[in-house]
């Protein structure tokens, strides 16, 4: 401890960054081992995260909700700018109608779905609809995981129209889980209100992310930096496409 009470440094800094980057490696080594075996990945994160924590073997204690959110929220944008950036034009062009009505009134149709089941099992409607929103969406990684695993072959206009759809359907599920999230908290804002601002966060994130992606391929076919920098470019462009659309 410092002659302040605080704790010395660089030690607790390098505590954290040594039990980060060990989770990080054992997560990244058991999903390798796991992964011809059809478990998904996704699985093998979630239970060392268990173990990892207060309860289990390493006991970390972690609560903080607002750092956990602000963690999620960017690793989301990341996820949802690597889905597209990762899907090609051609696979857009011959599966765009299917994946779109998947992730839209497909994710929608789930969440009722599991919304009703929540209702039979006594919770509010509000309560119920918020559990549908929270598991609405899919995980094509974890799909394809198990799919590889098994050894099934898909034809290429499902595996395209799939890998379209993963990326389509978080938006979505994410405006639902927060449009009840806030119904939980005030019933009244289930409504009219609501849809039509579901219906302006849809409009804002596809005007939002259809400018960055123009600027984004204009900024990288103009070379205007070293080599090594374009990695930097893209996270920025990937952090301005979420963040601003958002503000707005």
């Amino acid at each position: 401890m410092s002659d302040l009470g605080f704790p010395a440094e660089p030690g607790p800094t390098a505590a954290l960054l040594a039990v980060i980057g060990g989770l990080l490696a054992v997560s990244v080594l058991l999903a390798r081992a796991v992964g011809g075996r059809g478990v998904p990945v996704l699985l093998v994160f979630m239970l060392l995260g268990m173990a990892a924590g207060s309860e289990g073997l390493l006991g970390i204690d972690f609560d903080d909700h607002a750092l956990a959110f602000r963690l999620g929220t960017i690793a989301l944008a990341l996820i949802l700018f690597d889905g597209g950036l990762n899907t090609s034009a051609a696979s857009l062009r011959s599966s765009i109608g299917p994946a779109s009505v998947l992730a839209t009134l497909g994710v929608v149709l789930t969440a009722a779905l599991v919304a009703v089941f929540g209702r039979m099992l006594g919770f509010a409607w509000t309560e119920a609809l918020l559990l549908g929103a929270v598991v609405s969406s899919t995980d094509a990684a974890a799909v394809f995981s198990i799919l590889r695993g098994s050894g099934l072959q898909l034809k290429r206009r499902v595996s395209t129209t799939l890998e379209l759809e993963s990326g389509l359907n978080d938006p979505m599920a994410v405006i639902l889980t927060t449009a009840f999230t806030r119904a939980v908290i005030a019933p009244e804002s289930i409504g009219a209100a609501g849809f039509l601002s579901v219906l302006r966060e849809l409009s804002l994130g596809v005007i939002g992310g259809f400018a960055f992606g123009q600027l984004g391929r204009w900024l990288v076919q103009r070379r205007l930096l070293a080599g090594g920098l374009y990695p930097v470019l893209t996270i920025a462009i990937a952090m301005l496409a979420f963040g601003l659309p958002t503000l707005c």
